[in-house]
């Protein structure tokens, strides 16, 4: 059996992994949760079967139980409603795709975004109309702040929203020279 400083490792692993879950308490937003509860895991499977107390099984169930904690934590999304889903700028959430999770209206709703961050659910209001629950959508205005607007992606194919898109480029008024700078 692996020792340091005279305890075992199976006994720090488990005291280790004891703190990290409190500490999780203390300042939530899964900043030990994972690393806590793969340590006690291991340190619970050292002092349980102290014939399985090897530094590399020891480290292997450390492994194995992060990458559970870890899975488990991010589909089930623990912290919901917390400030998550942090992303770089609001543009980037233009043309994002994604579903429906909550009844949106042209007021309210809830859609959950393929690749938006740590948490990928944001407020949302419908372009015009109701959009029911799993339908799949678009982002089609990131709005500035935590509510994107939305519409349906069975309504718009992508060749329609290039054409508007092109539509309110020509919309644009151009900038003209002026008689000073035509001349010089």
């Amino acid at each position: 059996m692996a020792s340091v400083l005279g305890t075992s490792l199976s006994t720090i692993l488990l005291l280790a992994g004891l703190v990290l879950v409190v500490l999780e308490g203390f300042a939530p937003g899964a900043h030990f949760i994972v690393l806590g509860v793969a340590l006690l895991a291991a340190g619970l499977l050292g002092v349980l079967v102290p014939a399985a107390a090897t530094p590399l099984v020891l480290g292997l169930t450390v492994l194995v139980a992060g990458a559970g904690a870890y899975y488990v934590y991010r589909h089930f999304e623990f912290y919901k409603g917390t400030d998550r889903g942090k992303t770089e700028g609001s543009a980037e959430l233009v043309g994002r795709r994604g579903y429906v999770t909550e009844r949106v209206t042209p007021r309210t709703g809830r859609v959950k975004l393929s690749e938006g961050g740590f948490d990928p659910t944001y407020a949302a209001r419908s372009v015009e109309g109701e959009i029911g629950v799993g339908t799949e959508i678009i982002v089609v205005d990131p709005g500035g702040g935590n509510v994107v607007e939305v519409e349906a992606l069975s309504d718009v194919d992508d060749i329609d929203r290039e054409l508007e898109r092109g539509r309110a480029r020509e919309a644009e008024p151009v900038e003209t020279e002026t008689e000073d700078e035509s001349r010089g």
